[in-house]
């Protein structure tokens, strides 16, 4: 077998792993963002300053927020429990020592500070957990792309062939799901009133650089005969066209239907969908192809996994703009925002209960397919993953408060409550704390630039590929090449949020 064949043959017929391990590995983001805001309390409790040296914040960034990663799924992958084991038990040390040097005067009971914290009020400019759910969806992904060409990350991680549950699978969901979190009609207040279709309009205008994208990955993975797996979008298609067609189907549909209710809209679509798929011969034409000998002739034919599982994903979509816009609300206290997290915990339970009759009842989950059952797990576990990142930035503002004068880049301020006196006070870090460590977060540089960070990636992972021979890799050399590519990477988004560009014009 040629190089190309042997890579396309060591990324085919896989069949995914349990919802528990991908629980497991996703819990290793945010306890690596909870380590990362302990050490900046910890470190300022200690010296009584900022870290504010940009060369080592990059250092401290990558190995505690990036490194974690790559080993969890690569080496330590046989043992998916240990990573996050570690790390919170870590978590746990660093908040003990902290909570026991504290330089408080007053002598408050735990339960007390407790109640008090649930009062506290929250800076309303935006929402962290947003920010670094939607980066690390980026972040795991571009690990991912890579990782997986080498034979330390495991075949059960991988995009499955027909049905089951890899982390590939929900990487390429959750890319849909945080870019509807954000999109304009999210973000539009709802009181300005502007025409119906100008949103729309502006996300024709916002899409071409995807369409130029996909259109050049296409021409060069044909002209050199890069390997690919074609039952995953098609011959021609690629994920680029699916976010550019989802994000132009949803400004239309939001358009027509009131977007307070898109929940609903995301419904129909995935049970529509998915009531077609099993009373016509769909699935067997996803499957198969037209004539059942998989001959991929015709443009629909050839792609006709990336085209049909366009309704599953605008689904997903458009689930993602209900979620978003009931984030956006106004929770400016501590007690709102757990109230939320309540509220969404509930939610995730009854997606999972669901999930469970559409497996039973309807299809298991098909990425290929981008079913029914796909789409209810997506958004479980995204809004588990979301959950997660929430609970990481309140344990963050409850030490801060610990420690006075403390600060996490990326992070909740606590602000004065309106219509009060100074029963709740603002931090006492210096005025410009926040923006000066802003500037130096790897969180806030890949923000900046998500979509330069992704392409850049995709870049590397050709590159590599093509100079190197991964399936027969070590682990060692594994490693070292991972941690240089996203290393890499991180620097390329840090060099530009330092100098603050932004490089957007669309």
């Amino acid at each position: 077998m040629s190089q190309k064949h042997l890579k396309e043959a060591f990324i085919s017929n896989l069949n995914g792993t349990s919802l528990l391990e991908i629980s497991l590995g996703l819990s290793v983001a945010p306890l690596c963002l909870l380590c990362r805001g302990l050490l900046f309390i910890f470190y300022y409790l200690r010296y009584g300053k900022h870290l504010s040296s940009r060369k080592y914040s990059l250092l401290l960034d990558f190995l505690v927020l990036v490194s974690p990663l790559l080993f969890s799924c690569t080496v330590l992958s046989p043992v998916a429990f240990f990573t996050p084991t570690i790390i919170a038990a870590f978590c746990a040390g660093i908040f003990s020592k902290i909570y026991s040097q504290r330089k408080d005067e007053t002598s408050v009971p735990f339960r007390q500070m407790v109640k008090d914290f649930q009062e506290v009020y929250l800076g309303p400019e935006h929402i962290p957990a947003i920010t670094a759910f939607r980066v690390y969806v980026n972040v795991l992904t571009s690990v991912s792309i890579l990782a997986v060409d080498f034979p330390q990350y495991p075949r059960r991680y991988a995009k499955t062939e027909t049905y089951g549950t890899g982390v590939m699978d929900l990487g390429v969901g959750a890319f849909i799901f945080a870019n509807a979190l954000v999109c304009p009609e999210v973000r539009q207040k709802s009181y300005v009133s502007q025409p119906k279709f100008s949103n729309l309009g502006r996300q024709f205008f916002s899409v071409w650089p995807l369409i130029f994208l996909g259109i050049g990955r296409l021409l060069s993975v044909k002209s050199m005969e890069y390997h690919e797996h074609t039952s995953e979008y098609g011959v021609h298609w690629n994920f680029f066209f699916t976010l550019a067609f989802v994000r132009l189907a949803a400004s239309l549909l939001l358009a027509v239907f009131p977007k307070n209710k898109s929940w609903i809209v995301a419904l129909n679509l995935a049970v529509l969908y998915q009531l077609i798929l099993n009373t016509t011969s769909l699935k067997m034409f996803i499957l198969h192809g037209g004539d059942g000998r998989d001959t991929r002739v015709g443009f629909l034919n050839a792609n006709r996994e990336g085209l049909l599982s366009l309704f599953g994903y605008l689904a997903i979509y458009m689930a993602s703009v209900q979620v978003g816009l009931c984030l956006q609300k106004c929770r400016n206290s501590v007690k709102g925002w757990l109230e939320a997290a309540c509220f969404l915990l509930l939610t995730v339970f009854v997606l999972f209960v669901f999930l469970h009759v559409s497996h039973t009842y309807a299809d298991p989950v098909s990425r290929r397919m981008a079913n029914l059952s796909y789409c209810i797990w997506v958004v479980a576990h995204c809004l588990t993953f979301f959950i997660c990142f929430v609970v990481t930035d309140l344990t963050l503002v409850f030490t801060k408060l610990l420690v006075k004068g403390s600060s996490v880049p990326c992070c909740w301020n606590v602000v004065k409550p309106p219509n009060t006196s100074t029963k709740h006070t603002t931090e006492a870090s210096p005025i410009g704390t926040e923006g000066k460590l802003s500037r130096v977060c790897l969180i806030s540089a890949i923000n900046k630039n998500q979509l330069l960070f992704f392409l850049l990636a995709n870049v590397m992972t050709g590159t590599v590929n093509m100079l190197i021979d991964t399936i027969h890799s070590k682990a060692a050399f594994t490693l070292c090449v991972l941690h240089v590519y996203m290393f890499f990477n991180c620097l390329i988004m840090h060099i530009l949020h330092a100098k603050n560009i932004v490089l957007k014009f669309w």
